[in-house]
């Protein structure tokens, strides 16, 4: 799922103008970087779990992410994070999972938002 994620995100406009390609896996940014743009991180939770049963069989996966960005400007952060949000209800069917962060660190002057997301995709 997260390199379904990668593509809509990369192709969108918002995200293509603000982020471009700094769409990270499992990594995150040196502070240096930042100030070339935001960053966006997909982090998976949970491998995915086989959920929705019928006839002994499993009929979909459960998956949980987090997707953070990373940014000096909060107001590029807010931007992006919205941006995402709705690219993975639109496209993925999948919805805000509570938890998250929405923090600045004052030492780096960093804005983060993390927020989870959780969704089912049908296996073949």
């Amino acid at each position: 799922m997260e390199y379904q994620f990668y593509e809509a995100f990369k192709v969108d406009p918002i995200i293509q103008e603000k982020v471009g390609q700094r769409i990270k896996f499992y990594k995150y940014p040196n502070t240096e970087d930042l100030e070339k743009g935001p960053f966006i991180i997909i982090d998976p939770l949970d491998p995915p779990l086989p959920s929705d049963y019928a006839d002994n069989k499993w009929l979909t996966e459960d998956y949980l992410y987090q997707i953070e960005v990373w940014s000096f400007n909060k107001t590029d952060r807010d931007l992006v994070a919205k941006q995402i949000q709705q690219i993975l209800w639109d496209q993925f069917n999948f919805g805000n999972y509570g938890g998250g962060v929405d923090e600045w660190d004052q030492d780096l002057n960093v804005y983060r938002d993390a927020r989870r997301y959780r969704g089912k995709k049908y296996v073949n």
